[in-house]
């Protein structure tokens, strides 16, 4: 582990990178970045586990803190190692591949103050995803838009500035996987923190993808009904019982006009189904309130 000269008293962000198998666009990356050093920023780059020269040209650079993983432990892990060490009141991420623009770092520096959240939006990310994967992805946006109650230009853009002391309120909910990003997003509008959205363009990335899409997209799935689950469970459970009664009425009446009877045990198992759900859910929204309080 190297660290730079930089003071604690000189430093308002920290620009975390992480970094796993990107020797092709990482001395890019980071010469990019050095002009930040002179703005208050210090830079963390995390070498997660590379196998390919990545530790090598780390080791070459200088007034930059290098954190090693003696194994990868994933893009999230690398992130939470970054901001642990990191000295600035506001942390900066960006991926390590090349794919998000530099250039676009001072326009959410300068709304930092602002919000608790500044995110790089990207203007075209649908050009980078495989035809396969898209409408996976759309329907992961709209259900995160319909639970969080907003529009989310981005769900998990890997360029953002975030306020060190709202993130750490929640690093322990975040996972060591891909779906960092997606998590904190929820986590924060689920809890009513200011985001602001900046668009940005987003470039190809050289070398091959670390993203498995099938595996992925259900890790995503389930990211998002349970972050919901846990700052919002109302939003699960009243629908869910909706659609329980819902379907025992449609049983209920069928039964009724087509067999002469007035309800059978299907219909009871899904009124009694229906009715636990709801009040399920009351308890983890009395549960959700009380943790928060």
């Amino acid at each position: 582990m190297s660290f730079s000269n930089l003071s604690q008293n000189q430093i308002n962000t920290s620009i975390v990178v992480p970094v796993y198998n990107e020797e092709e666009t990482i001395e890019k990356v980071i010469a990019a970045l050095k002009i930040y050093l002179n703005q208050g920023c210090e830079i963390i780059l995390v070498n997660d586990g590379s196998s390919d020269r990545s530790k090598e040209l780390l080791e070459k650079t200088a007034d930059i803190k290098v954190i090693h993983h003696p194994e990868n432990r994933g893009y999230g892990a690398a992130l939470k190692s970054g901001i642990r060490t990191a000295q600035g009141k506001h942390i900066l991420i960006i991926d390590a591949d090349g794919t998000y623009p530099s250039e676009s770092i001072p326009e959410l520096l300068n709304q930092k103050e602002n919000y608790d959240m500044v995110v790089g939006a990207r203007t075209n990310p649908q050009r980078q995803i495989p035809l396969m994967r898209r409408p996976a992805k759309w329907a992961l946006n709209v259900l995160a838009n319909y639970l969080t109650k907003t529009k989310i230009p981005d769900l998990n853009s890997g360029l953002r500035i975030i306020k060190k002391d709202v993130l750490n309120k929640f690093i322990h909910l975040l996972p060591d996987g891909f779906s960092f990003t997606t998590t904190i997003t929820l986590a924060f509008l689920t809890n009513g923190y200011q985001i602001k959205y900046l668009p940005i363009d987003y470039y190809k990335r050289k070398g091959k993808s670390k993203i498995k899409p099938i595996k992925d997209t259900l890790n995503f799935l389930q990211l998002i009904i349970r972050t919901v689950l846990y700052f919002n469970p109302l939003k699960i459970f009243i629908p869910a019982s909706f659609i329980i009664l819902a379907a025992a009425l449609t049983i209920g009446a069928y039964s009724f006009f087509f067999t002469a009877r007035f309800a059978d045990t299907t219909f009871i198992v899904l009124c009694a189904t229906a009715l636990q759900t709801f009040f399920f859910g009351l308890i983890a929204e009395l549960i959700t309130r009380t943790r928060t309080k």
